[in-house]
């Protein structure tokens, strides 16, 4: 397993951090959208962000 040095954990932190972020605002957006077009895109951008997130999750196994 790789180590991780402070600068590299704390810059994963925050990535894995904006994509909660934008996993939650995306959620909202979508639940808010009437149009189905815009709707599906939020639900694809939080579906998006949330595969990202596990992903960068992972380096810290």
């Amino acid at each position: 397993m790789v180590q991780l040095n402070e600068l590299e954990l704390q810059n994963l932190r925050h990535l894995i951090g904006s994509h909660e972020t934008a996993y939650q605002k995306m959620t909202v957006y979508a639940q808010s959208a009437s149009d189905p077009q815009v709707k599906q895109f939020f639900q694809k951008s939080a579906q998006d962000a949330q595969k990202t997130k596990q992903q960068l999750l992972s380096f810290l196994s």
